[in-house]
């Protein structure tokens, strides 16, 4: 696996105007899994779908609510395509992948979300793709109500498409994040293909680290810097897998850069005390490593 080029892949996605960037990106991230993975096939099934569903929306009466356009595509998606969500085993690194979650049909809502949002497009419907806390969503706009306010539906991908109102919403919050966090309609603003992205390499990476998958969490870490070059975190998290896997000297530049951010202010955190542990920790770690690297000299 070469990471520079996915990341120079994954970046290229994120500037492309057209609605492909998405995809495109999403297949890039797929490579950490699937270092020689050919997108041809994922992307014949994604355009089958959408003709699919043009096909359906078409044969729609003239008169068809909006909302009916958005159920079109939710029963060819989730009941007659079977795409539904991995509960079984939501942490198979395969849900995160979009080439395996197009050919299985079955992902985590991320994913899910990402085929509903690349259909749509291709459909001519209007969906946006929602950073909801804990649990990735859809949004779909459908005309305006009597009152001019826009009318939005919320879709839940992993839950076979099934529409949330705001009750719905809240609930979906309070089984992820408890009862002390409050739903505020600000959670369903759309996320950009940058933000959904990242989710998505952020849930992967996670995953990698539970696995003691080292070198896949690292190339995660390095696409998440891609993406966003002041994410220090990512610095120090890069350069803590590095460390585990032997890596001294990347392990010691992606340290030393970290630190040295941090002194500049750069992604400071708001406990000042935790803040100083960590500091003092890695500070331990870099004169280990620098120890180490002088040795090799």
């Amino acid at each position: 696996m070469n990471v520079e080029d996915l990341a120079r892949d994954l970046t290229a996605a994120t500037d492309r105007p057209d609605a492909g960037g998405l995809v495109a990106g999403a297949l890039a991230i797929a490579r950490i899994e699937h270092p020689a993975l050919d997108p041809a096939p994922t992307l014949a099934r994604l355009t089958r779908l959408g003709a699919l569903a043009t096909a359906r929306l078409e044969r729609l009466e003239p008169g068809a609510a909006p909302d009916d356009r958005v159920t079109v595509l939710t029963k060819l998606l989730f009941e007659d395509e079977g795409f539904r969500g991995n509960q079984q085993r939501y942490d198979d690194p395969r849900n995160s992948c979009l080439n395996d979650v197009v050919e299985r049909r079955t992902g985590i809502p991320i994913t899910l979300a990402v085929v509903f949002l690349d259909v749509a497009h291709r459909a001519g419907v209007h969906a946006e793709g929602v950073n909801f806390p804990g649990h990735f969503l859809v949004r779909c706009r459908v005309g305006r109500s009597h009152g001019g306010h826009r009318r939005e539906l919320i879709v839940d991908p992993f839950n076979g498409g099934r529409l949330l109102d705001d009750a719905g919403c809240r609930a979906l919050l309070r089984e992820h994040l408890g009862e002390e966090v409050r739903f505020d309609r600000r959670m369903l603003a759309p996320a950009s293909t940058r933000q959904i992205l990242t989710r998505m390499l952020a849930n992967l990476k996670r995953l990698y680290v539970s696995m003691r998958s080292f070198p896949h969490a690292c190339a995660a870490a390095t696409l998440l810097l891609a993406l966003d070059p002041l994410a220090v975190t990512e610095l120090r998290d890069r350069g803590l897998l590095a460390y585990h896997l032997g890596r001294h000297q990347a392990a010691l530049a992606d340290l030393e850069a970290y630190l040295l951010a941090r002194s500049r202010g750069v992604g400071e955190e708001d406990d000042e005390s935790d803040d100083a542990s960590e500091y003092k920790q890695i500070w331990e770690h870099v004169k280990a490593l620098r120890r180490r690297v002088a040795s090799f000299n």
